[in-house]
């Protein structure tokens, strides 16, 4: 039988055969405490009844359980025999009746890779915490299920646990007499879904109400829940605030009340994800609780991922894809109403700058890369599905459907949506049955629009042409289409095109504004005929379309010299958008984004946007960059960095955030013994507070310029003895400047399996440092003998770390490309998301070497 993958045309063939009624599912996790076996894997008694019928009496099917052994499996009353009809994946299942019940006895392994039931053992206080993280098809490392998102059910779990904890799951549950937790049926709901977490944790709570619009009174109780050792950090009064501004938000728009009872949320140690939308137990990774100072980016952050998975309480849960080609249909939906429930209902109101600048920077990489598809992917099996959780799915899809509110009409789009809740709730849906809605509530034929949108592959650039007569107005003002020729695809935008001046006190504001319908290769936009000269054209301006926006040759020298007094922060965004597209694709030279980084980074307000900003400037001086410029870049930034950290406001988000980016960049002797001596407090700037994780980010560069030993990060692991501070020490340890140290990391990650998935992610980081290429240059011959090997043996989720984190891209010559091409031509029967991920790092070189040979012509 096959292994661990499930197979789109498998699932289609279950789906009509199956209908499942509902799983009782029993856990004991007491072995979660105290010594685990001599050999083998710690494990967990798993007993699931499972009870479905069958379409075709007398066929025979299968179920999912990975696990390390099956005591017992009997089907209908009959025993059957594990070691016959258990693979480690599957479990056959033949001689269906017309309704069947399935107990199946397992013994289940608890996780290090956050997959599955991940244990993690708190360095701190020696506590075990445990949560479930299963998406897209890990609830089979947990109980016996049918693993595919169109067969739902009711479920029921109990669970008994060590004495003193507490126990959680989708439904209410509580503590019986008899020592066991037991946990109310959920509704019909798909097996990636459920979700238990357990453990000393520290649990706040606090209840939503809401009068609705049939005068019914609704009440939610709340929770949230973080490790101990976080509780002292946990802001738990803004989490719980956040959460009701979009409870009231969606109630309001969908008129559908939330249908999962109770809604608590769990930030946990070791996640994969940012989060999970498990209905009435969200899983959050822990690094949402802020141990130390951060920017308000750092709260909107939280905030936009608390909202994404709320929307999915109705997008995703209530109303699911029927399998993972239409993923889109439940995060393309969240990413959107995500940002636009946090715009209207919170704080944060300026949601769409930081979606234009950073999400959908996400989206375009990814819709340049070899492995883009159109947002209704070609799903073919459970590991193209875990490769499809991306900036396609997520953030372009986001970007379409911003445009598309645009398209039918706000009103029409929301009025869909309800349809969509109260025609197909707790059942699955694929596109069709979405566009049927927005066509009866819009009037618009979505047909047209989906195929261009939604069915095809590819990122447009539009370029304003300007031309002038002799008074110096504009005398034709066209915006110009294009595509790459492997997606050919010219798509219709709903655009604003704004001109922009210097205003006598010297900032650049808009004085003409237009919307236009763009299609095809050039569009005349008649509205700004006869306009005065502008400094600067904005095609995109308020981004209201998807696609790369490019600058004629006048605007690109405003900017140079003006950008910084951009006034309208949006359209500030968007020009620096725009200048990183181009730096991406060869089109501005590296050092010259670098320098407009320099010169005007220092103005911009919206503190998401800088962070930003520093990110894109590491990584044009890292892989844009001509190598033998980069050491004058790099001093360049460094000096850049410090000159704004010590202007910026006292005490200021703007201080905290060049601080952590002067340290990024610190590499002369100069600057690495300012780092040392803010660590030491013999030097201060004022203002700053150098917190631990502030000390951690000054630690960083001196243990990768060889300036802190191991006797130092240990003597800093003594300060901050947590969690977090391990994952910092394993990254600063693996980021010494030692050959020693670079085939200790390699063989932690490659030879060996005993690193959880937290030090998997710290040691890549510390061992991929962009200033030792010297010392890393020797892995790349390494490391594509060694990916094949790596994928089979490990979890899919370290097999993705590995792969990507590892590919020898700071080794950027020709002769790397050459391998990555070579290893794809040798092994074209190899797994076809390991080709992905390799395919993907050999395009993101490729592009460096363009972007390398661009720069050094400057």
């Amino acid at each position: 039988m096959p292994g661990e993958n499930l197979s789109r045309d498998e699932a289609r063939e279950r789906g009509e055969l199956l209908s499942v009624t509902g799983y009782e599912v029993a856990l004991d996790l007491r072995s979660a405490v105290g010594e685990g076996p001599a050999d083998g894997p710690r494990t967990f008694r798993s007993v699931t009844t499972l009870r479905f019928t069958c379409a075709r009496p007398g066929a025979a099917t299968f179920a999912d359980l990975i696990a390390p052994s099956v005591t017992a499996v009997t089907l209908n009353g009959r025993s059957l025999d594990p070691a016959a009809v258990f693979d480690g994946a599957r479990i056959a299942l033949d001689g269906l009746a017309a309704d069947n019940t399935l107990v199946v006895d397992a013994q289940c392994a608890y996780s290090r890779t956050g997959e599955g039931m991940h244990r993690f053992v708190d360095p701190e206080d020696g506590e075990v915490y445990l949560y479930t993280q299963y998406e897209p098809a890990d609830a089979r490392r947990v109980c016996t299920t049918f693993e595919q998102p169109d067969l739902k059910a009711p479920y029921r779990f109990e669970v008994t646990a060590p004495d003193g904890w507490q126990v959680w799951n989708n439904g209410a549950g509580a503590l019986d007499a008899d020592g066991v937790w037991r946990f109310a049926e959920t509704k019909p709901i798909s097996s990636y879904i459920t979700a238990v977490v357990a453990g000393p944790y520290h649990y706040v709570t606090d209840t939503y109400r809401r009068t609705l619009q049939d005068g019914s009174e609704l009440e939610i109780p709340l929770g949230a829940m973080c490790r101990k050792g976080l509780a002292k950090h946990f802001d738990a009064d803004d989490v719980f605030l956040v959460t009701k501004q979009g409870l009231d938000f969606f109630h309001e728009h969908f008129d559908y009340p939330y249908p999962f009872g109770k809604y608590d949320q769990a930030f946990v140690p070791e996640y994969n994800l940012g989060a999970m939308e498990n209905p009435g137990l969200v899983t959050f990774r822990e690094e949402y609780i802020y141990r130390g100072k951060v920017t308000q980016a750092s709260y909107e952050r939280r905030a936009n991922v608390i909202l994404h998975e709320m929307a999915h309480m109705w997008f995703g849960d209530l109303v699911t894809m029927r399998w993972w080609d239409d993923l889109w249909l439940k995060e393309s939906f969240a990413d959107f109403m995500g940002a636009f429930s946090m715009v209207e209902a919170t704080r944060f109101t300026n949601g769409w700058i930081t979606f234009a600048n950073n999400r959908k920077a996400w989206a375009y990489r990814a819709d340049q890369l070899p492995s883009t598809h159109p947002i209704t992917a070609d799903i073919r099996d459970l590991e193209d599905a875990k490769l499809n959780f991306d900036g396609i799915t997520y953030a372009k899809g986001a970007s379409v459907l911003k445009q598309l509110v645009a398209y039918v009409g706000r009103d029409a789009f929301l009025e869909g949506a309800r349809r969509y809740f109260k025609r197909h709730a707790y059942g699955n849906t694929e596109l069709g049955d979405l566009l049927a809605v927005l066509e009866e509530t819009s009037g618009r034929d979505m047909a047209g629009w989906a195929r261009s949108w939604l069915q095809t592959a590819g990122v447009n650039s539009l370029t304003p042409q300007v031309l002038y007569d002799a008074e110096g107005r504009v005398q034709e003002l066209a915006v110009v289409q294009d595509a790459p020729e492997s997606y050919p695809e010219l798509r219709p935008h709903r655009v604003a095109v704004a001109l922009y001046r210097r205003s006598p006190e010297g900032g650049l504001t808009a004085y003409a504004h237009t919307e236009a319908d763009v299609s095809g290769p050039r569009t005349v936009v008649d509205a700004l005929a006869g306009a005065e000269r502008p400094d600067l054209v904005l095609v995109n301006d308020q981004d209201l379309t998807y696609c790369k926006t490019r600058l004629d040759a006048a605007s690109l020298d405003t900017l140079r010299a003006h950008l910084g007094s951009v006034a309208d922060p949006m359209a500030r965004a968007l020009c620096w958008s725009a200048l990183w597209n181009m730096t991406r694709d060869a089109l501005l030279p590296a050092r010259d984004f670098i320098a407009l980084v320099l010169a005007h980074a220092g103005r911009e307000s919206d503190i998401g946007v800088l962070q930003m900003l520093h990110a894109w400037a590491e990584s044009a001086l890292v892989h844009y960059a001509a190598p033998a410029w980069r050491a004058e870049g790099g001093r360049l930034l460094a000096q850049g960095a410090l000159r704004e950290l010590r202007a910026a406001e006292p005490g200021s988000q703007h201080q905290l955030t060049w601080a952590r980016f002067f340290a990024r960049t610190a590499a002369s002797d100069e600057e690495l013994a300012l780092c040392q001596a803010l660590l030491d407090g013999t030097e201060k700037v004022q203002g700053l507070d150098v917190d631990q994780e502030l000390r951690w980010a000054l630690l960083g560069p001196l243990a990768a310029h060889g300036r802190a030993d191991e006797a130092a990060v240990e003597a800093e692991l003594a300060r901050d003895a947590t969690a977090s501070g391990e994952r910092h020490k394993v990254r600063c340890l693996a980021s010494r400047p030692s050959a020693e140290v670079k085939a200790a990391a390699w063989e932690a990650l490659v030879e060996s399996d005993t690193l959880s998935n937290a030090l998997v992610e710290a040691t890549i980081a510390g061992f991929a440092q962009p200033g030792q290429r010297e010392l890393t240059a020797p892995y790349a011959e390494k490391y594509f003998a060694a990916i094949e090997r790596v994928w089979a043996e490990r979890s899919i989720q370290i097999g993705m770390l590995v792969v990507r984190g590892l590919f020898p891209d700071l080794r950027d010559d020709p002769e790397t490309l050459a391998a990555a091409h070579d290893w794809l031509a040798g092994h074209e029967k190899a797994a076809p998301a390991l080709r992905r991920l390799v395919a993907e790092a050999a395009d993101d070189l490729a592009r460096a070497l363009r972007a390398q040979e661009c720069d050094a012509a400057a």
